[in-house]
């Protein structure tokens, strides 16, 4: 049993963030519950990582008697994930005040891009736009080059789906003493922003340089930060940051004091950089490995995602799980006394709505009336 053991959570059904957060809180014990919107919803959802440990329920809320019966599972239930742009909810009939009438212990979660309120909170977006906003968007990439999207890992998945699963826990802290339950604003361009916090301070102390592009110690600018070719094609990197990593790197590799002395002068690191370049064409990356993995370095090969998985050390950890044939990441963070866990691959859509509402004390009767009337599936 996780840590969350005992909580349930409705999750109005979207993509991203939303179902991210939804499945580190199902991981950690909680009983996760999708809400499907439309009657035949797609079964996709079960090829998506995200709906694991999680039970489906399809609503159709559309109809009154759908609506209804939402706000009757809320009222057993400690929080409920938004995942729809400002005002949705509101005109469904299931926003904030409608099902905190009905639970005022009840934690209401809003997932979106631009937050709440604000002149781009009703405009569409995407992870792209949110990292924009917030100066990490434009500090990466490379030197000379336009700015390179980092996947959709910062806005959507840190700035976003984690940001969400954290503001979850904190309320529900909050509400085991008070009583009460509250709205939580979870915005992407915000928790992008937050992400930034480090870069802020070093601008101010003038140890980074936000005009530049591959012209910063993290950024790839610095010769020891930075990944490299290998002669096979494949990649390893380096980040010997500090100066007793650096001692042992250069020793290991047998680099000149007289060639890299000098690390922390930017003025020298392209130079430095070009002749590393050349220095780690001449192995392959299994080579590299063998010379430098496991030391403090500070050197790890540059897996693909289809490597990762059988890393050694991944596998040693158990950094990974298989569930249904698909891979995946396992639970994180890790629990000594109460483990975190995955309990099913994801149910087929719909496939939990007549015994999760039968638990929450719909009776026979009421459950074929909604199925007569489309409310449910």
């Amino acid at each position: 049993m996780g840590p969350l053991n005992g909580y349930t959570v409705l999750e109005l059904a979207g993509i991203g963030p939303a179902p991210m957060g939804g499945m580190m809180l199902a991981d950690m014990g909680a009983e996760v519950i999708r809400i499907e919107r439309a009657i035949g919803a797609s079964a996709l959802h079960q090829k998506d990582v995200s709906s694991r440990g999680k039970k489906s329920v399809t609503i159709n809320l559309k109809s009154a008697e759908g609506v209804e019966t939402l706000l009757r599972m809320v009222e057993n239930a400690d929080v409920i994930i938004d995942p729809f742009r400002p005002g949705v909810c509101e005109k469904l009939g299931i926003g904030p005040e409608a099902c905190m009438a009905r639970n005022p212990r009840l934690i209401f979660a809003r997932m979106t891009g631009w937050g709440q309120d604000g002149p781009l909170a009703h405009t569409a977006g995407h992870d792209i736009n949110y990292i924009a906003l917030t100066g990490a968007l434009y500090a990466m990439g490379r030197k000379g080059q336009k700015p390179s999207p980092p996947l959709n890992l910062v806005g959507d998945m840190g700035g976003g789906g984690m940001l969400l699963a954290m503001g979850i826990l904190a309320a529900l802290l909050e509400t085991s003493g008070s009583g009460k339950g509250q709205v939580i604003d979870a915005a992407m361009v915000d928790g992008t922003a937050q992400l930034m916090w480090m870069f802020h301070g070093w601008q101010h102390t003038g140890d980074y340089d936000a005009t530049a592009r591959e012209g910063n110690m993290l950024d790839g600018g610095a010769h020891y930060y930075d990944t490299y070719e290998c002669a096979d094609g494949e990649f390893v990197c380096i980040g010997a940051i500090e100066p007793q990593f650096y001692a042992l790197l250069k020793a290991k590799m047998g680099l000149s004091e007289e060639e890299f002395g000098d690390q922390d002068n930017p003025a020298e690191w392209p130079r430095m950089k070009a002749r590393l370049t050349e220095i780690f064409k001449q192995k392959t990356r299994d080579q590299w490995c063998e010379l430098l993995e496991g030391t403090d370095a500070c050197f790890a090969p540059v897996l693909s995602l289809l490597e990762a998985p059988a890393y050694p050390a991944n596998v040693a950890r158990n950094t990974y799980i298989e569930i249904d044939g698909m891979v995946q990441p396992a639970p994180a963070p890790r629990f000594s006394r109460t483990p975190s866990s995955v309990r099913n691959a994801g149910s087929v859509p719909g496939a939990d709505t007549g015994s999760v509402l039968t638990a929450m004390g719909f009776a026979e009767q009421e459950l074929a009336e909604l199925m007569a009337a489309g409310a449910i599936a």
